[in-house]
């Protein structure tokens, strides 16, 4: 959930304020051979490719670049290329796009990183690599950072996209990395291999919960104790964030506080090559022009599932991001609206990521200020905020036969338009001790007029460690009072 999406839409529609980003590291050429099978091979047990075209596209920090300028930022890329015919093709593609080359440097006794992919149909059937992944030469790195350094101040951002191909050797890293705090440009690093100590004093890494296993060596399998390890890698190199994207499960990020936890897009996978660029590309320039760390995590994962719908290397563009904002922002509201299942798993979801869960619970009818700072202070008593709201049927029975005055998805529909509200589920019982038994909170709020022994679910949110909230209420506001004003009956 966005906590601020018309400034996220603003900035997407600027073009993230044309930043000016320099992109360093291992330029790549993605080469694929698209075509359809329909047999196997009496040569050998493999399919047989019939080739209809081929297709290359910019890889590896050239897919960084390409992302930035399709977002609408000025871009500059840097690496070492060799002096051969794939590098005139990456070249020529990164122009298309208006970055600028003029830090791309040809090494003559290297050769182009070129990876080739053979497509079958919808299905990769095989990758070729061809590479150099030595450490670049003492000249190359001279050479490298003599163009650099000088131009550094000029960026908003440097992004650090290392592909383990030899161009980021530590010297490399930590040259930029100091020049770019000389200036107070934000760096961001795309990481790969066993030893980070070289990224050590960037704002942020964007390793995946492989990269971060082998860095740590840990295992995969338990995320609790990745995610204790990745903190601790956080501190030893004096890292401002880390935001360790996990697939399907979206993306952690880890800071000074705690670790917060964000969903990722539902999207069908087709291929997630080049989405660590994309969300690199989306992360920097979200953050700096401006949008908080919680609205940067979802942006970059609507953004990933943008590219992973898709085959091949292909970078996001601000045109598709704002069409998939802007359903987002029609469905903003009504994705509140949630059953009892769906919110038992969106609180585990927030309890994964430490953050402390306020349910409180009415009919809201004829919504009013008293409601409006109930639910502004239950808030204040936690960091999500769920609310129980009776059902028509329910009110029915708890308030006579004219009521309620509003129908029940109404009322929810505006509850969930507040931004205090994080989710509401509509219930039918006369009272909502089974929706407090499955989410067990951990604040139950109700509003003052009542004491703690007459709030139901009380002793059960104790027994687990919870507490109740009496929230004060606002004198003369109320539902009835409204009711009768409207009517002209008084009410006492």
């Amino acid at each position: 959930m966005f906590k601020d999406l018309r400034k996220t839409i603003d900035i997407v529609e600027s073009g993230f304020g044309r930043l000016r980003v320099l992109v360093v590291g291992d330029l790549m050429l993605d080469q694929y051979y698209w075509g359809r099978v329909e047999r196997i091979s009496p040569e050998a047990p493999v399919p047989v490719v019939h080739l209809e075209h081929q297709v290359h596209a910019p890889g590896g920090a050239a897919n960084v670049a390409c992302n930035l300028a399709r977002l609408g930022c000025e871009v500059s890329v840097a690496g070492i290329v060799g002096n051969d015919d794939n590098q005139n093709r990456l070249t020529k593609a990164l122009l298309q796009v208006g970055a600028d080359i003029s830090a791309v440097l040809v090494s003559p006794g290297r050769s182009t990183t070129v990876k080739t992919r053979v497509i079958g149909g919808h299905q990769q059937m095989l990758r070729i690599d061809a590479e150099d992944s030595n450490a670049i030469s003492p000249v190359d790195s001279e050479a490298l950072l003599n163009t650099l350094i000088p131009k550094v101040r000029e960026y908003s951002a440097l992004i650090l996209s290392d592909y383990a191909k030899g161009v980021l050797t530590e010297s490399v890293c930590q040259c930029l990395i100091a020049e770019a705090h000389r200036w107070l440009i934000p760096v961001f690093v795309d990481p790969k291999g066993r030893d980070y100590r070289k990224y050590m004093g960037a704002t942020m890494i964007t390793p995946n919960r492989a990269e971060i296993a082998i860095a740590t060596a840990s295992t995969v399998d338990d995320l609790s104790i990745l995610l204790q390890k990745a903190e601790a890698l956080r501190c030893a190199l004096k890292l401002d964030f880390i935001v360790l994207t996990l697939g399907e499960l979206g993306m952690a990020v880890l800071e000074t506080g705690g670790a917060c936890r964000y969903p990722a897009q539902v999207q069908e996978v087709f291929d997630v090559s080049g989405a660590g660029d994309t969300v690199i590309a989306t992360w920097a320039a979200a953050f700096v022009a401006g949008l908080d760390k919680q609205d940067c995590a979802h942006l970059a994962n609507v953004a990933a599932g943008i590219v992973i719908g898709r085959i091949g290397t292909v970078p996001v563009s601000r045109q598709e991001l704002l069409a998939t904002l802007s359903r987002h922002n029609l469905n903003q509201h009504t994705n509140k609206i949630c059953t009892l299942e769906q919110a038992e798993a969106q609180v585990a979801f927030w309890r994964a990521g430490g953050e402390r869960v306020v349910f409180t619970n009415g009919c809201f009818d004829l919504l009013h200020i008293g409601h409006v700072a109930l639910l502004q202070r239950a808030k204040q008593e936690g960091d999500r905020l769920i609310v129980g709201l009776n059902s028509d049927s329910s009110v029915h029975g708890l308030k006579g036969a004219n009521r309620p005055v509003v129908g029940e998805f109404e009322r929810a529909q505006l509850l969930a338009s507040m931004s205090v509200v994080d989710a509401v589920v509509i219930f039918s019982d006369q009272t909502p001790l089974k929706l407090i038994r499955t989410l067990r909170p951990d604040v139950l709020a109700k509003g003052a007029d009542y004491s703690e022994e007459q709030v139901v679910g009380a002793a059960e949110v104790r027994t687990w460690g919870g507490r109740v909230s009496l929230v004060p209420l606002v004198e003369g506001r109320s539902t009835t009072q409204l009711l009768g004003k409207l009517t002209g009956v008084a009410t006492i």
